[in-house]
């Protein structure tokens, strides 16, 4: 067997009401810029109030930043990052989703090393520079089951001027110091995006499984997030008040961001992501995870891989990788996204053709860690097929 190295250096605060717990912590730094989206839900339900007071109970004061959109971009994170400089803040905090995560990880970055984030990334245009310095400390509360953000070291950040939609990574020193999932915080998450943030935590997970690089030491935390997945997000997307669903969803993404090795589903996504950046994540992957999958199935590429999924996902008696796929149908449908269309979002057919290249140049996902190699032309194909 294959040894690992196994290494998370962030302290995770999970359940019910933890926030409170907030400031008893020792917290990074004294003042801290607080990376949020310009969404009413924190602020009207009193969260933001609530995390404004942990920290201030935990001897930090406190800088809103509340600019953050969907899919956040590398204009954004260096305006941010000159806000906190002028601020004077020394640790950041992401208070949100994964865009508000992955915002806060960059901007911690961007404060600390001289010029443009991009010059450091490694996407097709990225300057791939290394870094100057380490990031400022970064703390993630998570208000949504999806990303795995709190307890890994990427960030998804999207160049406008080349629509590229790439992972950002630093080494160790981007994993949160500190994280708290509290699916209190979930509650009145809307069910469209309860299911487009469930099922991402999925495909992590579900890639993982079929990765090529796959470990048995991860694994467990794969197939365990996709049985809670398969359980429960139906119930947490029908009933968002199902505090049991919405706690299982939740450890589920968190297990699932323990162990991420993503395939070039991901890569895929982003290719259509960057340019749509209106298409949320969740969304893209639904969208392309029947053809996806199915061509791996109908190929028998990693049946193993995929009979174990299905079983933990209930299917009696599975022995094949269509039952997985069948059973991934199912979960999409009791979620009630089944319906998704790429048109909806403005992806037009034309477009297609271009994007096998992309996905294959962007940091979207390992594609060297694909069950079989995919041509641009398989990409294609399942981008046609994939197509409504």
């Amino acid at each position: 067997m294959r040894g690992f190295d196994y290494y998370i250096p962030t302290r995770l605060l999970f359940g019910a009401g933890r926030l409170g717990e907030l400031g008893d912590q020792k917290l990074p730094g004294k003042k801290a810029f607080v990376a949020m989206s310009s969404g009413k839900s924190l602020k009207a339900n009193g969260w933001l109030a609530k995390l404004e007071g942990e920290l201030r109970r935990g001897g930090a004061d406190v800088v809103v930043y509340d600019k953050v959109r969907p899919n956040p971009t590398v204009r954004q994170v260096m305006e941010g990052a000159t806000e906190l400089k002028a601020a004077g803040c020394d640790f950041v905090v992401g208070f949100g989703g994964g865009s508000a995560m992955d915002a806060a990880k960059a901007i911690a970055f961007a404060a600390t090393n001289p010029g443009d984030l991009w010059d450091y990334s490694s996407s097709m245009t990225g300057g791939k520079k290394d870094r100057v310095a380490d990031p400022l400390p970064i703390v993630c509360v998570t208000t949504t089951a999806g990303t795995g953000s709190e307890i890994d070291p990427w960030g998804v950040i999207t160049r406008e001027e080349t629509n590229e939609k790439s992972g950002f990574f630093s080494g160790d020193s981007m994993y949160p110091v500190l994280s708290v999932v509290d699916p209190d915080l979930m509650m009145t998450v809307p069910p469209e995006l309860t299911a487009f943030q469930g099922m991402d935590a999925f495909f992590h997970a579900s890639e993982s499984v079929i990765n090529a690089k796959n470990h048995l030491m991860g694994e467990m935390f794969a197939l365990k997030a996709v049985e809670l997945i398969a359980a429960n997000l139906p119930t947490a997307v029908r009933h968002g008040d199902d505090k049991e669903a919405r706690g299982r969803v939740a450890l589920a993404n968190t297990l699932a961001g323990f162990y991420m090795r993503c395939t070039s589903a991901h890569s895929l996504e982003h290719a259509l992501g960057g340019a749509h950046p209106n298409l949320p994540h969740g969304a893209g992957l639904i969208i392309i995870a029947h053809a996806y999958y199915e061509f791996f199935a109908s190929r028998k590429a990693c049946e193993g891989q995929m009979v174990k999924m299905a079983r933990a996902m209930g299917v009696e008696g599975a022995s094949s990788g269509e039952d997985f796929v069948r059973a991934l149908d199912r979960l999409i449908e009791g979620c009630g996204v089944a319906n998704l269309r790429m048109s909806d979002y403005g992806v037009r057919r034309e477009e297609l053709a271009a994007l096998p290249a992309i996905a294959r140049r962007i940091g979207g996902g390992d594609i060297s860690a694909d069950p079989i190699p995919l041509s641009d032309e398989d990409f294609l194909a399942i981008y046609e097929k994939s197509y409504r």
